[in-house]
């Protein structure tokens, strides 16, 4: 199916966008937010770099991409945020956790800090930063994952402000689009995220927190609806 008008795109919920039109739609709505930014070569750049990452992941029925470009749009879009390191960032959160070595490419040395490296000498220090801030360690086998995952989070984005919009992008993209996932991956997702909204509300209302009073509220109401989806699920036989 052919892609509508800009001016459609430019209004649809971005999951919408996903199941209708796919990757093309939500690539051709990102194009529309960052055309008139003034880095637009650079995020266009991140956004290469991302799909020539991720080409070959998928994210329950869809391409990997499009998680990346809901991100980086919701960001911009419906976050507010201009800031042209937050949004690659938001493109590349997931290169140095998911492919660490494709990145690195010939940089020696251990290949997440090898590949934090190359995104610092490709897109800035700041970026590589974001990026650290939102990934998570390897898993400990002595532990509970996702015990170990909430530890993470909570720490890791407490000293990270620009990092907790990432995340809160990430955490959105995942929880309120919970409901595309495919069948027993759904009750997984859902045990995993339901313990964190708390922490995500606590984080989102800091005042160190970067982001309009409305863009906050936005976001608190999302984390509820995300907590309905998590409850619903959790409560099926």
């Amino acid at each position: 199916m052919s892609n509508p008008g800009a001016g459609v795109l430019a209004v649809m919920p971005l999951h919408t966008i996903s199941e209708v039109y796919g990757e093309s739609g939500l690539r051709e709505r990102l194009l529309l937010e960052i055309a008139e930014h003034p880095d637009v070569e650079r995020l266009t750049a991140a956004l290469e770099l991302a799909s020539e990452l991720h080409v070959a992941d998928r994210y329950g029925r869809e391409p990997y991409i499009n998680h990346l470009l809901r991100v980086a749009i919701r960001i911009i879009s419906h976050y507010e945020v201009q800031e042209s390191d937050v949004v690659v960032a938001g493109l590349l959160h997931d290169s140095v956790e998911d492919h660490p070595r494709e990145l690195a490419g010939e940089r020696a040395g251990e290949p997440t800090a090898a590949a934090l490296g190359e995104l610092a000498r490709r897109f800035g220090l700041r970026v590589a930063d974001i990026v650290a801030a939102v990934t998570n360690p390897a898993p400990d086998p002595r532990r509970d994952r996702h015990q170990q995952y909430r530890e993470h989070v909570a720490a890791n984005l407490d000293r990270a402000p620009w990092a907790r919009v990432v995340k809160l992008s990430d955490f959105t993209d995942n929880g309120v689009g919970i409901l595309y996932s495919t069948g027993p991956h759904m009750r997984k997702l859902a045990s995993k995220y339901r313990p964190l909204t708390d922490v995500y509300r606590d984080l989102v209302t800091r005042a160190d927190t970067p982001l309009a009073e409305h863009v906050k509220q936005h976001i608190l109401d999302q984390l509820d609806r995300a907590d309905e989806r998590f409850e619903a699920i959790l409560a099926r036989d």
